[in-house]
């Protein structure tokens, strides 16, 4: 239960994980970074939580007792749009590709730093606070782009980009700081037909970050989800 000292207008989150030590973990560092939390150890009890206390964001541990993560968040996404970010053991990307394709927002590999799990928190309740829609021009370091008039801008000077390529970096600035399988992106750029045409995304990735990162071999904004998709980094 959140403690007395947690004001009532702080974020909930509802934290769905069978594995003490990372619930005492979570239980000490959370609260003293503005959160309260609530806890559930089984699918059946998250979902129950869930429905009752309306939390403004869940972690979600894929490995839990009674039913998997993945069908825990094609449950929730029956009736809620709350953030999920789902809790993965490390060598599962084809469990976290399914739980993102069911509606998950986001994953952290287990273990993970709480400065890396506060980073997504912000980010992901700030796209529920603001609903799916993009800001019309996003800015992270030395990348610009102009959703609303279609310009981008690297290091300030205007990038070309064909429409193609204009196609994928929206997406991603759509969902920035999100990680976007790459199977959500060969559908929504390329269409239903084409997810399991890997070799797009390589191609286009690649003339993207040639033509926006100052070092397209250590790109700092088009950054690889090894074994699962991309994200655009922002400046959290």
């Amino acid at each position: 239960m959140p403690s007395e000292a947690e004001p009532a207008s702080a974020p909930l989150l509802l934290v769905v994980d069978d594995e003490p030590q990372l619930l005492r973990f979570l239980r000490a560092s959370l609260p003293h970074q503005g959160y309260r939390v609530i806890e559930a150890t089984t699918a059946a009890e998250g979902l129950r939580e869930a429905a009752m206390r309306s939390p403004d964001a869940v972690l979600l541990d894929l490995g839990l007792p009674d039913l998997d993560g993945v069908e825990v968040t094609r449950r929730l996404r029956e009736w809620s749009s709350v953030p999920v970010i789902v809790l993965s053991a490390r060598g599962q990307e084809s469990d976290k590709i399914e739980a993102l394709d069911a509606g998950a927002d986001d994953y952290l590999t287990k273990p993970f730093g709480i400065g890396e799990l506060l980073a997504r928190l912000r980010v992901a309740l700030r796209h529920a606070a603001r609903g799916t829609a993009a800001a019309p021009v996003f800015e992270s370091g030395d990348l610009r782009v102009d959703l609303a008039a279609r310009r981008v801008f690297a290091r300030g000077d205007e990038v070309r980009l064909t429409r193609t390529e204009y196609k994928l970096l929206a997406l991603l600035v759509q969902h920035a700081g999100k990680v976007l399988t790459h199977r959500q992106l060969l559908k929504d750029v390329w269409g239903p037909g084409s997810v399991g045409e890997s070799h797009y995304l390589r191609v286009y990735m690649g003339q993207l970050r040639h033509k926006l990162e100052a070092d397209p071999a250590r790109p700092r904004h088009l950054v690889t989800e090894i074994g699962v998709g991309y994200r655009l980094r922002t400046d959290d």
